[in-house]
């Protein structure tokens, strides 16, 4: 693994199970997407594409494919598979070594998931949308693991500091509350903007771990980055329109 192309999680995975984030180094993409872009659905040059996604199968010395998905902000996991098929969903999981679930985010929050014996793994893609509508929470139960079991890993996604939002997004957020100490929680996710009535600053990482503790997850590390404001290191839809994206990928032996 090319330490100048990925970021490797920070958590105390089992020893057979592989992740990683890649950055925005290296690769065969150039102009608004330059650099290591694994999206294929963003207006790059699908030849550009088909090598960086080459290259990260010989740099990962990934065992399969990965389990590649057009992601719509739902809250549908699938399980993953090694045959190629492009699913439609935000989050896949398997039992099943070798198999390789991946997800792409451009300031979206991924997560990485496995659990204590290294016998399942999930990769999660969560906006906004998705959380509110329940992708966490929907994969988690998917999987077979007791959520105390569970180790999670926040990827790198849009920092507190970068994320302004509307009303909207505070409703959506507080609907989706699974009880009252869970709206607590998310209440302190949100910081009313200093200058824009009716606008706030969300913090999409304590988002995430409000909910993975609602659901009963204990475990969980990273969540420390911002897409937004480190442009050499990663893509951001937020601050740049059109641009790549980057891949987050977990697998077990």
């Amino acid at each position: 693994m090319s330490a100048d192309h990925y970021l490797k999680p920070d958590w105390p995975a089992p020893a057979n199970v592989h992740a990683a984030v890649t950055l925005r180094h290296g690769g065969h993409s150039e102009g608004e997407y330059t650099g290591f872009n694994l999206g294929d659905h963003v207006g790059d040059l699908p030849e550009a594409v088909a090598t960086n996604r080459d290259q990260l199968q010989r740099e990962l010395s990934l065992p399969n494919n990965p389990q590649w998905l057009e992601q719509i902000h739902s809250d549908k996991a699938v399980v993953a598979r090694a045959d190629g098929k492009v699913l439609t969903a935000d989050a896949s999981f398997t039992r099943e070594p070798g198999i390789v679930c991946a997800v792409l985010t451009a300031d979206c929050l991924p997560l990485l998931i496995c659990n204590r014996d290294g016998t399942e793994v999930a990769a999660i893609h969560a906006g906004w949308r998705g959380l509110a509508g329940g992708i966490i929470r929907e994969t988690i139960d998917a999987m077979q693991s007791d959520p105390r079991d569970l180790l999670v890993w926040l990827g790198p996604a849009i920092g507190p500091e970068s994320f302004e939002c509307g009303v909207d997004v505070l409703e959506a957020a507080f609907e989706s509350a699974l009880s009252e100490s869970h709206a607590e929680a998310i209440a302190q996710c949100f910081v009313p903007h200093s200058k824009k009535p009716l606008h706030f600053l969300a913090d999409i990482y304590a988002l995430g771990r409000a909910e993975l503790a609602e659901l009963g997850v204990a475990e969980v590390f990273g969540g420390d980055r911002c897409t937004v404001t480190e442009p050499s290191e990663f893509f951001s839809y937020r601050r740049d329109g059109n641009t790549g994206r980057m891949a987050s990928l977990i697998w077990f032996e």
